[in-house]
């Protein structure tokens, strides 16, 4: 009767390293107290595994394969360039917005609605979309009624032509107007509420603690995700509420991570501040 035939020499990386990497061990026999006594017959080795024994007991003479798990660098390694697809370039729609810094100091129409205590986080003017209608308005008149006022000064007609510059100057007053009504229109953020300034003449302020908002949303059409513009909705426990709806508000994707923040994790709000301020004093004492 022949001999079985030897196994074959492992003829790749996988196998040499698993044939590498098993050693035999023993197993201590029930009921001795050998412990760590390197003395006894039936102690454990110096890597905390039982020591060899044999007997009649059920356990097997001969050591028992032990196999360890060993990280292999060379096929488990990330490269740089499989990092690479992973990393989405700035301005790509996958990339992470980071928090924009926050202003040092509010501006003097915002600064007299602030009281001492609250800590300001920022103000913003309503997208330049808000313009759209005011700055329209003003394109076609000035087509129009510049046409309609050379027109009629050729026919030698003063009162109507008069009347036809009046109407521009109007239309071009009420323009300006709407156009300074949104540079004093802001929304503000504290540590302690939301508000919102406008208004030239009359002045209106409307204020949302931030304890009461119970959900907040934004909606964004898709002029406004192309424009980076949307709508801010808060809910306040179904109460009403002086402030609910902000329309056309720019950059609403990290004006929304501003106010969660400040929500739900205002210190880490303040540990930022502090290290900003730190990294300034060392820059101007540098």
């Amino acid at each position: 009767m022949g001999y079985p035939p030897e196994p074959p020499e492992p003829d790749d990386d996988e196998g040499r390293r698993r044939e590498r990497d098993t050693e035999p061990i023993a197993r201590d026999r029930p009921g001795q107290g050998g412990g760590d006594d390197p003395s006894s017959p039936y102690g454990r080795d110096s890597g905390g595994y039982p020591a060899a024994g044999g007997g009649g007991d059920g356990y097997p003479d001969e050591p028992v394969e032990r196999t360890t798990w060993v990280y292999d660098q060379e096929t488990d390694f990330i490269s740089e360039e499989e990092l690479a697809g992973l990393r989405a370039e700035a301005g790509t729609p996958l990339a992470t917005r980071r928090v924009l810094p926050l202003e040092d100091e509010p501006s003097t129409l915002v600064a007299r609605y602030l009281f001492p205590t609250e800590r300001y986080r920022g103000e913003w003017k309503r997208h330049w979309i808000h313009l759209t209608t005011p700055i329209l308005v003003g394109v076609i008149a000035t087509f129009v009624l510049g046409y309609l006022s050379g027109f009629l000064a050729g026919r030698d007609s003063g009162a109507l032509t008069t009347a036809a510059v009046l109407l521009w100057f109007g239309i071009m007053g009420w323009v300006a107007w709407k156009i300074a009504d949104w540079w004093y229109d802001r929304f503000i953020l504290t540590n302690k509420r939301v508000m919102v300034v406008n208004g030239i003449i009359t002045r209106k302020v409307a204020m949302m603690p931030l304890t009461r908002v119970t959900d907040m949303k934004y909606e964004q059409s898709p002029t406004g995700r192309a424009l980076n513009y949307g709508t801010f909705v808060l809910e306040s426990a179904g109460q009403e509420q002086a402030l609910r709806e902000i329309k056309n508000l720019p950059n609403p994707n990290e004006l929304y991570l501003r106010v969660v923040e400040e929500m739900y994790e205002p210190q880490a709000v303040e540990a930022r501040l502090g290290k900003e301020a730190d990294e300034a004093k060392s820059d101007d004492g540098a």
